[in-house]
């Protein structure tokens, strides 16, 4: 029995919706998943700095802001950063599509080759205390 063209385009539109809906739950399902990645690697790298810096655990969240900002403000910080960016760049994980339009993201791991002298991360001058501006 041959469809008339309304019923063809009837089952065109339904079909339409049902990828429409697909579309709509692939893409919760995406977003879930690069939640739960987000997550997952804030909590390995707090508790990676939480152990290397015990008295993180003790100060409010704008003390540790300000921790962050302080420690990242020094040129030494952003010169370590370069470092650890430019060893890593040819190690680091394939993009999404969607941390590929968010490249200005930087790995924040050391590289295991990267020598560790005097605890300075490889540098011979450790940077000069900068003093408080209260």
């Amino acid at each position: 029995m041959a469809k008339t063209t309304a019923e063809k385009i009837a089952n065109k539109d339904v079909r339409i919706l049902q990828l429409q809906n697909e579309k709509k739950q692939l893409l919760q399902k995406q977003k879930a998943s690069e939640r739960k990645e987000r997550n997952s690697r804030l909590c390995r790298r707090h508790g990676l700095l939480e152990k290397y810096l015990p008295d993180l655990i003790t100060i409010t969240d704008e003390q540790f802001e300000m921790f962050i900002k302080r420690a990242i403000a020094t040129s030494y910080g952003r010169d370590a950063l370069a470092e650890i960016v430019t060893t890593t760049e040819g190690t680091a994980k394939p993009q999404t599509t969607q941390t590929a339009a968010q490249s200005t993201a930087a790995p924040t791991a050391k590289s295991p080759s990267t020598p560790h002298t005097n605890g300075t991360g490889g540098n011979q001058n450790p940077p000069k205390a900068e003093q408080s501006r209260a």
